[in-house]
């Protein structure tokens, strides 16, 4: 991976970008993007390419979009060498389930999908037996606690399944759980006076149903009767002309589905129409009746009463309705079973390898506590049992205040984090990412998006200081991405990317370039400097940072500062100053007698002159043009300003902000000069930052394209 050729098409809002990386000389390269030019989706592409997935256009989908990366042999990269780290995800960070789970990610996201798809499969199981069983009550627990002691949901169910597997029909489905299975139910069935009728019920049924002609119990009884008549009808049974033989003292044949029906019901009927069972069910009636609290029961138990004869062992019966909810939803029920059962293997080996990286995780620990400012430490909760391979490694968190320290799970660290250092934490994951490619020697593109976005100077430097060690070790060739100018020049500062690496996304009509930035440094002293006398424009750009070095070193009551303030703003004296005016004070402060080539010329008509010829510059970073723009822009405006006003000794008299001044005035001797206005404001938000320039104040100037200031300058020079 020497050489890293991209050619994108239509991927996320890049139209196209074409470049190739040599790492053959160094590992690392930055590029500086200003915002909404093609950081994110830059890094976006390459996150796809690690997930083994294509990348497109999320605008305009309809576009072919095209995302070739390849080696110096043409070859794809493979998504196991690409690593994208953004600027801050919870992708890396751990899930409910995944807490406790400190391995790499590539084992956390297997280990994770496992249990999305136990989640996904328990999830319609539970939906089913919700709308089965009628419940409003936590159908998990009241499951786990039915059939086990330790509240386990795939324990209960797997405990029972050859149980459930075995029924061959579920009479009991359509019974409304929360109608029983409610305390004041419960308390009023085991009352003493209560129990004992249910008893002498339930003994007396049992009578009848032992001498009943046809039913049996535990064989054949009403309800598997009614099922095997409406199988038989469903199927055209009788309608094929079948016939039904039924023993008893007497062989009868049933020749229809209503015969059938009748007979079962007249069957049924002597049993619970008895005489004397009547007189067992009014005495129930009568008890329960007496009671409040539980009379919807009883009038659900009068709609229904074949559960009855189920209530002399209430606990069996709640057994009994899950076994028939589950037998009435087995398909389900079973793809549950046979998920988990899948997962168990592959979890064991998940948990396995999560053992044998203890070792790691103590150096990423190391790592984080020795170099990150945050006001918690990390260490393992359980450092004995997972040496020793009996459990899974386990982080714990203690918040330091002062003296004072406090163990704090990790979401509710989250809380009181700032983002600055709820990202230390995030990195805490990014560096366990990058110790296992070192350790196992994966040679690995890592794609840094803006990781120290956020970060206070300290995390900035701890992991700029770490991107350092990164670039240094052979198994990684980095691309570090950045709308932050700051962070881009200290990579390059702290030697992290060399000077040649350090590159600038411009963007085009048809795409994007990405273009060696120089003069970052300090453009004055390494650039224009040297071109003062030989490039107008370096020299024109020039005048902001000499009249800031008089300022400093001299003050602004000094005839130098007042002068190049004349060629900033105009004043009475702008148009007299000539090219020998600034050679002067240029070699009065650096020593020199060097001269410009026209030495009588009036500076104010060059900036112009100047200034039009970048109207047809090519595109590019441009950075002298901008300046020499911008500076023109301003004195344009306050020319046309001045001369709308047309009050000398107003204008005379202003002192600071002299561009903020006369667009006070202008406003308010001309109101309805609206376009003018609007015109003159882009000139205040678009130019100061750029003529106000010193060697800390790039960003501004970088980040604005210089077709704005074109666009201004024509706009500004049109103003009648």
């Amino acid at each position: 991976m020497n050489r890293v050729t991209v050619d994108l098409e239509n991927c996320y809002g890049i139209k196209k970008l074409g470049h190739r990386f040599d790492f053959s000389t160094a590992r690392a390269y930055s590029i500086y993007a200003p915002n909404g030019s093609m950081k994110s989706s830059f890094a976006s592409v390459f996150r796809d390419i690690s997930q083994g997935k294509k990348s497109k256009d999320n605008i305009f989908p309809a576009r072919v979009s095209k995302s070739e990366v390849k080696d110096e042999l043409g070859a794809d990269l493979p998504e196991e060498s690409v690593v994208a780290v953004r600027p801050y995800s919870d992708e890396f960070g751990q899930s409910t389930k995944t807490a406790t789970l400190l391995v790499n990610n590539a084992l956390r996201k297997e280990y994770e999908e496992l249990y999305k798809d136990i989640d996904a499969a328990k999830e319609r199981l539970l939906t089913s037996l919700k709308h089965q069983s009628g419940s409003k009550k936590n159908l998990e627990q009241e499951l786990s606690s039915t059939f086990t002691k330790d509240n386990n949901f795939e324990t209960a169910l797997t405990r029972i399944r050859s149980e459930v597997a075995a029924m061959k029909d579920a009479p009991f489905k359509d019974v409304k759980y929360d109608k029983i299975f409610n305390d004041k139910v419960i308390d009023a069935l085991g009352k003493g006076d209560v129990k004992t009728v249910i008893d002498e019920y339930i003994r007396k049924y049992n009578e009848l149903l032992a001498a009943s002609t046809y039913f049996r119990k535990g064989i054949f009884n009403y309800h598997q009767a009614s099922t095997i008549a409406k199988s038989l009808a469903d199927n055209g049974f009788f309608e094929a002309k079948h016939t039904v033989h039924l023993n008893a003292t007497e062989t009868l044949e049933i020749t229809s589905q209503k015969q059938l029906e009748d007979l079962i019901q007249k069957e049924k009927d002597s049993i619970t129409k008895d005489v004397q069972l009547r007189k067992k069910f009014s005495e129930l009636d009568k008890l329960l009746y007496k009671n409040e609290t539980v009379r919807e029961f009883n009038s659900y138990l009068s709609e229904d009463d074949t559960i009855l004869p189920q209530l002399g062992n209430i606990e069996l019966f709640r057994e009994v309705l899950w076994k028939n909810y589950l037998k009435a939803h087995f398909e389900l029920y079973s793809q549950y079973l046979d998920t988990c059962e899948a997962a168990k293997e592959k979890r064991l080996k998940i948990e396995e390898a999560a053992r044998t990286e203890t070792t790691q995780w103590e150096e990423v620990i190391n790592i984080f506590n020795e170099r990150f400012f945050v006001p918690f430490k990390l260490d393992v909760e359980n450092r004995t049992q997972a040496i020793l391979g009996e459990e899974i490694l386990v982080l714990k968190f203690t918040f330091r205040d002062g003296n004072e320290n406090a163990p704090v799970q990790r979401n509710e660290l989250l809380k009181v984090l700032s983002t600055g250092e709820a990202k230390a934490l995030y990195i805490l994951d990014i560096i366990f990412e990058i110790q296992v490619r070192r350790k196992t020697g994966t040679e690995t593109l890592l794609v840094v998006d803006d990781i120290a976005d956020s970060f206070d100077y300290k995390n900035k430097y701890a992991i700029i200081e770490y991107l350092r060690e990164i670039s240094e070790d052979p198994t990684f060739k980095l691309i570090i991405l950045t709308h932050n100018f700051d962070f881009f020049r200290t990579l390059e500062s702290r030697s992290v990317v060399p000077y040649k690496n350090c590159l600038m996304a411009l963007k085009k009509a048809d795409g994007l370039s990405l273009t060696p930035l120089t003069g970052f440094r300090n453009v004055f002293v390494n650039d224009w400097k040297n071109a003062f006398f030989t490039d107008p424009k370096k020299r024109i750009a020039s005048i902001a940072f000499l009249r800031n070095m008089v300022e400093y070193t001299k003050g602004e009551n000094d005839p130098d500062y007042l002068t190049l303030t004349s060629l900033l703003h105009l004043k009475s004296n702008s148009a007299t100053i000539t090219q020998e005016d600034l050679d002067t004070i240029y070699n009065r402060m650096f020593g020199g007698t060097s001269r410009f080539s026209n030495p009588t010329q009036k500076v104010i008509g060059w900036i112009h002159g100047e200034a039009k010829k970048c109207l047809g510059a090519a595109e590019g970073i441009n950075f002298e043009n901008k300046v020499v723009l911008s500076i023109a822009i301003r004195l344009a405006a306050e020319e046309y300003m001045t001369k709308k006003i047309n009050d000398p000794p107003f204008v005379a008299g202003i002192g600071l902000k002299q561009t903020t001044a006369l667009l006070k005035k202008f406003i308010d001797k001309f109101p309805a000069e609206i376009e003018a206005r609007k015109g003159i404001e882009q000139v205040l938000l678009m130019t100061p930052e750029n003529i106000h320039l010193n060697s800390f104040m790039y960003e501004p100037i970088l980040d604005m394209s210089d077709d704005h200031l074109r666009k201004l300058y024509t706009k500004v020079l049109n103003l009648k």
